[in-house]
C-alpha cells in the first residue's frame, strides 16, 4: 500500500464527508493505493455513524471508536499501530490542511528519502493574539531546545516513512513533538513543506490558549525524556547523591566541632537543620530515580485498551 492518511477527530460531523470525499479524488487522480483512518476520540455528535456509513461505501476508509476523549496523542499511537502504508501522512478533520499536498509530501519520502516531513503553514487564517503569536514563540523555544529547524511543530500535516511511526511511542500530549521523538529514535533526515492553510469552514477549535501553556510543559518533560527516560537513576541519582554528601559533609564538620573544638549549641544552629535537610532530600532523589526506573521498565503498555470498536 502506498499511503496509509489516518485523522485524528473530536466532533467534526459536518465536514467528515467532504473531507474523505476530497481525498479519494486526490488519490484516485494519482493512482495511488491507500487507505483513510478515522480515529474518532471520543466525540459525542454523529461523527462514528458518519464515519461507519463512509466505510460502508469506500472499503478504504477504515476506524477506530475510543470510549471516550483520550487526546490526539493516543489517537495518532492507534492510528498509527493500524496503518499499512510505505508512507503514513497525518492530518487534521477540520478542513483547514489540504490533501492536495499530499502526493508532494509522498515524493519526498519516496523520491527525496526524507525520514519525516513537516507542513509549515508560512500563512495562517488563525486570531493573531489568540493562535498566531503564541505559535511563533512556541515553535522558537522548541527550535532552540531541540535543535530540529522547523517552523511549524505543531501542524497537524505531516509524511512519514512507516518505519518512523513503528518506532515511536506517542502519548500524554506529545504529538506536538513527533519530530523529536523520531529524532531520538535515530531517524536524521527531517524535512519542511510549506503548505496551504484553509480557514475553517465548519464548527470551532477543539483547543484553547491552556495548549501553548501544556506545550511549554510537554516540551520540558521530552527533552528531559530524550535525555534521561531510560535511564532516570543518572538525573535523581547524581542529585542525591551529590545532596547526601552535602548533608554529611556539614554534619560531619559540626560533629568535629563539638567534639574537638569543644563548641556547643550544634543542634541550635542553621547549618546543623540545612545538612540535616541536605541528607533527607537526597535521599527520596535517590529513591524517586530507583522507582523511576522501575516503571521506566514497564511502561510498554500506556496506550493499550484504549479502543472500543474497529471497523
Amino acid at each position: 500500500m502506498d499511503i496509509s492518511v489516518v485523522i485524528s477527530l473530536y466532533n467534526e460531523e459536518e465536514s467528515l464527508r467532504e473531507l474523505c470525499s476530497w481525498i479519494e479524488k486526490v488519490m484516485n487522480e494519482k493512482g495511488f493505493t491507500y487507505e483513510i483512518i478515522m480515529v474518532d476520540d471520543g466525540s459525542v455528535d454523529s461523527s462514528w455513524q458518519i464515519i461507519e456509513d463512509l466505510s460502508q461505501q469506500n472499503p478504504n476508509v477504515r476506524g477506530i471508536k475510543f470510549r471516550r476523549n483520550y487526546g490526539k496523542s493516543a489517537a495518532l499511537f492507534c492510528g498509527f499501530e493500524m496503518a499499512k502504508g510505505n508512507v503514513v501522512v497525518t492530518m487534521d478533520a477540520d478542513l483547514q490542511d489540504s490533501p492536495d499536498e499530499i502526493p508532494e509530501l509522498y515524493q519526498m519520502i519516496v523520491q527525496e528519502k526524507y525520514d519525516l516531513v513537516s507542513g509549515w503553514k508560512k500563512k495562517r487564517y488563525d486570531p493573531i493574539l489568540s493562535k498566531n503569536l503564541p505559535s511563533k514563540l512556541f515553535n522558537a523555544t522548541a527550535r532552540w531546545t531541540s535543535g530540529i529547524k522547523l517552523h511549524d511543530f505543531n501542524c497537524g500535516l505531516k509524511a512519514y516513512r512507516s518505519e518512523v511511526i513503528k518506532s515511536i511511542e506517542v502519548y500524554g500530549e506529545m504529538h506536538r513533538y513527533i519530530p523529536v521523538l523520531a529524532k531520538n529514535a535515530g531517524f536524521k533526515k527531517i524535512g519542511e513543506k510549506p503548505v496551504e492553510h484553509q480557514k475553517r469552514k465548519y464548527g470551532t477549535s477543539k483547543f484553547g490558549m491552556e495548549r501553548f501553556i501544556n506545550g511549554f510543559l510537554d516540551l520540558i518533560s521530552i527533552m528531559f525524556i530524550t535525555k534521561f527516560g531510560k535511564k532516570p537513576m543518572h538525573f535523581f541519582g547524581l542529585l542525591g547523591s551529590l545532596s547526601f554528601l552535602l548533608g554529611f559533609g556539614i554534619l560531619f564538620y559540626l560533629a568535629i566541632a563539638k567534639l574537638f573544638l569543644n563548641e556547643y549549641g550544634i543542634s541550635n544552629r542553621p547549618l546543623f537543620f540545612l545538612g540535616f535537610l541536605a541528607i533527607i532530600f537526597g535521599t527520596q532523589l535517590f529513591l524517586t530515580g530507583f522507582l523511576a526506573e522501575l516503571i521506566s521498565r514497564n511502561a510498554t503498555e500506556r496506550n493499550k485498551y484504549l479502543i472500543d470498536k474497529r471497523i
